[in-house]
């Protein structure tokens, strides 16, 4: 029987939880980091081998940082019937949409911290990661939710979504900046695709209906497949107003995770963010999922993509944008659906898992910076937190979890992400190897 890669080396679950104090740091932390950063992935049980890395059992790693000091270090499993072995569907067919296993994004709002699995409900957590419980906003939530919510910068509603493979295919969500829902919609004409993210703009909600479809013969766990007979769309629907959407044929693909998406000023909307070809995600699949042929690294070749929608036209144009192997983007969120000079992401060059670090991408004159981590040495997500009285946009900090594979050990990077080039401002030391993990967020005090 083959290792799976997504436990092994630097993906191999730990087997316990631990908590330490008073973390070794060099360098400065800035001491507007004031708050708690929060990382979400898939670390199953001992013994358990889940036939998909999206399978395992969610753990949340999390730091403590407050006046220039590294408080605290925990990491606790997300306790769902999930965790135990509670299956998904009954016995009678129904689903338990509680038996979630809560490993994919991590988020905080109207008071409340949220583990998210887009399949099953969230799961809250208090401050020092305690499972509270299944959340359903007061009872007005009935379906799964997204694990990619997004909040907008100005009102700080919170736009997220269903989806399933069957009808209805997609349904509309938007809760107050206090976590009351307030909307909650059936979107026609959406199909039974993957829809792990999607985007918003000043005045729309941006939906991606692409390659990857409901396909009961996958095996995995995961019941979706590549389809070339599916017809790849992205979706622009009017914030306000009914719900109707405006479908724009574009060429085969896939997009897991959006960087940002806007609107121009001649009201095209711009749409951007690391794009599979057929290739990329079989590729990639073959790593989730452990099979022979599995590429080094979880990510098989997707790059940055852009996708400019034309309500005058009606039609779509694509760009590559970069040849560089990439995923997991960020930006600064005081951005998010306006237009955005800087995004960064985690590079994969040549798909291999040596020499990978951060990029940085300047939409404004296609150049791109990279912050390489050294050999071995695996960074996560890079996580926009501003600094105090930021005046311009990269005007901040990245937060990244490095695990150093040689060594058997973690560090959180804090780099400045005006110069990320430049060696880090700070760096904590953390008492045991994290292993490879999906989504976080920084919750300020």
């Amino acid at each position: 029987m083959l290792s799976k890669p997504y436990l092994t080396g630097h993906y191999e679950p730990v087997p316990d939880e631990v908590t330490a104090h008073d973390l070794t740091v060099r360098g400065t932390i800035p001491p507007e980091l004031s708050g708690r950063y929060f990382r979400n992935g898939h670390n199953p049980k001992p013994g358990d081998v889940p036939t998909h890395w999206f399978k395992g059992a969610g753990m949340i790693h999390g730091l403590r940082l407050r006046d220039g000091r590294a408080e605290w270090y925990r990491n606790r499993w997300v306790r769902t019937p999930a965790l135990d072995g509670a299956p998904m569907f009954r016995a009678d067919g129904s689903m338990d949409l509680t038996a979630s296993v809560a490993g994919t994004h991590i988020i905080e709002h109207g008071g409340r911290i949220l583990a998210l699995q887009e399949a099953n409900l969230p799961f809250e957590l208090d401050g020092e990661l305690n499972t509270v419980g299944p959340y359903d906003f007061g009872g007005k939530l009935t379906t799964a939710m997204t694990a990619h919510p997004k909040v907008d910068p100005i009102s700080g509603e919170l736009h997220f979504f269903a989806y399933s493979p069957v009808a209805p295919h997609l349904i509309y969500y938007v809760a107050t900046p206090d976590g009351t829902i307030v909307r909650s919609e059936v979107v026609d004409g959406a199909g039974p695709s993957l829809m792990h993210d999607f985007a918003i703009t000043a005045n729309y909600v941006v939906w991606l209906d692409m390659s990857v479809a409901f396909d009961p013969r996958e095996t995995s766990g995961i019941p979706y497949r590549w389809s070339d007979d599916y017809c790849p769309r992205i979706g622009v629907m009017p914030r306000s107003g009914a719900p109707t959407v405006t479908w724009y044929d574009v060429e085969p693909g896939a997009v897991l995770h959006v960087s940002n998406a806007h609107e121009d000023s001649a009201g095209r909307v711009i749409v951007e963010g690391p794009r599979f070809d057929r290739s990329a995600w079989e590729t990639s699949w073959k790593w989730w999922i452990g099979a022979p042929g599995y590429p080094v690294s979880q990510n098989g070749g997707a790059v940055q993509h852009r996708y400019v929608l034309d309500p005058a036209t009606g039609r779509a144009v694509e760009m590559g944008m970069d040849d560089l192997i990439t995923d997991f983007p960020t930006i600064n969120e005081d951005y998010l659906g306006r237009r955005n000079r800087y995004s960064y992401a985690v590079a994969f060059p040549g798909s291999s898992l040596e020499g990978i670090g951060i990029i940085k991408y300047d939409n404004d004159t296609g150049a791109r910076a990279f912050a390489p981590t050294g050999a071995g040495r695996i960074p996560g997500e890079a996580v926009f937190v501003p600094s105090a009285g930021a005046t311009t946009e990269d005007d901040g900090y990245l937060l990244t979890l490095v695990g150093d594979a040689t060594h058997a050990r973690s560090e959180l990077l804090i780099l400045d992400a005006r110069t990320i080039e430049a060696a880090p401002i700070a760096v904590v030391e953390l008492p045991r190897r994290v292993p490879g993990g999906i989504h976080g967020s920084w919750i300020a005090d």
